[in-house]
């Protein structure tokens, strides 16, 4: 009998996939920021920086759209915001509450990061073929938003 390892090899699970992937690119991504001037963030910053939006988005759509926490999302803000790269500022729309803003440093990894992911698609569009590559991102868009829906026993 194959042990789980041995069946993680040979037909990896849904789960081990994608830890794969998101390890990997994540690898990729800190590394090459490292490189360019951002050595000081890790990949846990990522559960902000990527949904981080040029014009200020509420700690608790950070923590929706990342799916962690509000308590984690916090933490990350406290140390980004101490790396100066997001500022906490009056929502426009609700003065109770705060926006996550990008610094100027915050904006220069946003474009530095924007650049690498779009690098490592675009190698891995020229790879596999860009029908192919949008297809593949199409059916992990479907399976990723369909995992993340309450479940119920009609779906």
């Amino acid at each position: 009998m194959a042990t789980r390892e041995e069946r993680n090899r040979r037909d990896p699970d849904l789960g081990v996939l994608a830890g794969r992937l998101l390890f990997a690119v994540q690898r990729e991504l800190f590394a090459t920021l490292a490189a360019q001037g951002f050595a000081d963030l890790h990949p846990r910053h990522g559960a902000v920086l990527a949904y981080l939006d040029a014009g200020g988005v509420r700690a608790t759509e950070l923590s929706r759209l990342s799916g962690q926490h509000k308590q984690v999302i916090g933490t990350m803000i406290d140390e980004l915001e101490g790396l100066g790269y997001v500022e906490r500022r009056p929502d426009p729309a609700d003065r109770r509450a705060k926006l996550i803003s990008p610094t100027e440093r915050g904006l220069s990894q946003m474009r530095a990061a924007d650049r690498i992911m779009a690098d490592i698609q675009e190698r891995h569009a020229r790879r596999v073929g860009r029908e192919a590559f949008a297809g593949f991102k199409a059916i992990l868009v479907d399976v990723t938003e369909h995992q993340r829906r309450p479940r119920s026993d009609a779906t």
